[in-house]
């Protein structure tokens, strides 16, 4: 069957509006009815992943639906993979921090910057320079907890 130029968007249309294993059956689907069953021909065609239609495909032979982990995606935050590193964190900074003087914010102001505590996380913490994230991501952290750095006054002279 020749599948022309409009049916085929249509189908990639409807393919891309699907998630999980609703887009890897209808894909499946697709691939049976109009590529005889081949992912190769459907990633040729629709230019879908050739794996999501075989997992597809396998699925619907099988009855058997994988589950998703879209959690384990991406990037982690630094407090999850060091379960410690908050609680290091504000054990370095709490005893340099002090409330806003005249209340009109819950932040902590620290007289720390991220970069101290991120050297003072290796030094006394005992952290590696490669396990620990980066100066900005310590400052981010910082902000999280509750913590802003405030620049001391120097006096004049």
């Amino acid at each position: 069957m020749q599948l022309t130029e409009t049916v085929k968007l249509t189908f990639k249309d409807a393919a891309g509006k699907l998630t999980g294993n609703r887009k890897r059956d209808f894909m499946a689907k697709v691939s049976e009815d109009y590529c005889r069953g081949s992912a190769r021909k459907a990633e040729t065609i629709f230019g879908w992943n050739r794996h999501s239609v075989q997992l597809g495909l396998q699925e619907r032979l099988t009855g058997i639906i994988c589950v998703d982990n879209y959690r384990a995606r991406g990037c982690h935050k630094s407090e999850s993979r060091l379960p410690n590193l908050e609680a290091d964190i504000r054990s370095l900074v709490d005893a340099k921090a002090q409330a806003d003087p005249k209340f009109q914010s819950t932040f902590c102001y620290a007289r720390i910057s991220a970069r101290a505590v991120r050297e003072a996380l290796i030094r006394e913490k005992g952290y590696t320079e490669t396990q620990l994230p980066t100066r900005q991501t310590i400052g981010e952290i910082l902000n999280r907890l509750g913590y802003r750095l405030k620049k001391s006054k120097k006096p004049n002279h």
